[in-house]
């Protein structure tokens, strides 16, 4: 804690001086100085330096089949995989980076009570209880049916529109082109079944996140984004090439290797569930970086509240079970513990003492 504190005359100025910025500082010191009456452990160092890895890379203008099987092994190994020959054009996403820099310069106030994307402006970790849950980073979580629409206010960034309809139709095209696959390799068959896998699913459901990862001067005690896994069936994710994402293999964390010409997809907890267990929705976070902000844009491919979230086949070890329940349930879970349980609370036979 002393040498946490040592950077703060040096640290504290830089941040009282943006106005873009949210006050994450005094997030974070408001839950040191309350760990500190509570006499609580402080946060785990994010800075130890792990193995860099690079996902498994999978083709998809390659041979349909061999394509189809080299995802479902990386989705069963890893949970986690990269795409080439995607589609999306870099000259797309690179103007989607622009965008969205513009967007987060925007002031504290204006992204925060400015109605900015239908109010989808989210910052920090509004119920962290303590160091551990705090995320250093900013976002827009919007849905993708307010994108076009007229009541959605751009603010002065009117350009922004026409962008992130053009990045949310083309991740969206992946995300299907992917989850297809996926499907079709459990239930071994390509029908008008498969076809509209997952159900639930379309442009009202789905939705794109616009993040964003200042530079922070706590770095090696903080992360951008807190340990945690996806709730949805699947997510698409372009990076830059700061760096920061890590996942959970083998029972340690491994640093993901930015690849430019890749985006990165990783299985989430009803894919999971679907699959009876076969693909792997693996967790993850992003660590702080003391010198660099990082941008990322993420597709979540989600169904509506009241689908069913069904299964590749019984028998299954969950219980049915909606979207809307599941999300419920992790809202009550972290409000509760602070943590998110999840699919635990599904299995049809918990563990002696039910879920951690």
């Amino acid at each position: 804690t002393p040498a946490i504190y040592s950077t703060l005359p040096r640290a504290m100025p830089a941040f009282a001086e943006s106005a873009a910025e949210p006050p994450l500082a005094e997030s974070y010191l408001a839950l040191l100085r309350r760990g500190e009456r509570d006499d609580c452990i402080a946060p785990p160092p994010c800075s130890a330096v792990l193995d860099e890895r690079e996902l498994p890379v999978i083709d998809l203008t390659g041979e349909r089949a061999a394509c189809a099987d080299a995802m479902a092994r990386a989705a069963a190994e890893w949970g986690f995989f990269q795409v080439t020959g995607h589609g999306v054009s870099p000259a797309l996403l690179e103007e989607m980076r622009r965008e969205q820099a513009r967007l987060f310069r925007l002031p504290f106030e204006t992204k925060a009570n400015g109605g900015l994307l239908n109010g989808s402006y989210r910052w920090g970790t509004p119920t962290a209880a303590s160091l551990r849950h705090l995320s250093w980073s900013e976002a827009f979580h919007v849905q993708l049916a307010s994108i076009s629409r007229k009541d959605c206010d751009y603010g002065e960034l009117s350009s922004l529109r026409g962008v992130m309809q053009e990045v949310a139709d083309a991740m969206s095209r992946v995300a299907r082109t992917v989850a297809l696959a996926l499907a079709e390799r459990l239930i071994g068959r390509h029908d008008d079944e498969a076809a509209s896998f997952p159900a639930g699913c379309d442009e009202t459901t789905c939705f794109l996140r616009l993040n964003r990862y200042p530079a922070c001067p706590f770095a090696a005690d903080t992360f951008g984004l807190v340990p945690h896994t996806d709730s949805d069936f699947l997510t698409v994710l372009c990076q830059d090439q700061v760096g920061g994402l890590q996942l959970m293999k083998g029972n340690r964390w491994v640093a993901v290797k930015p690849r430019p010409d890749a985006l990165i997809v990783n299985i989430g907890d009803l894919f999971q569930a679907w699959s009876n267990n076969r693909y792997k929705s693996v967790e993850h976070k992003v660590v702080a970086n003391a010198k660099a902000e990082r941008f990322s844009v993420a597709y979540f491919l989600c169904p509506s509240y009241d689908s069913p979230v069904g299964t590749c086949g019984e028998p299954s070890p969950y219980r049915a079970f909606t979207f809307g329940e599941y999300r419920n349930k992790v809202q009550d879970d972290v409000k509760r513990t602070g943590k998110k349980i999840g699919l635990p609370n599904f299995l049809k036979h918990p563990p002696i003492g039910g879920p951690e």
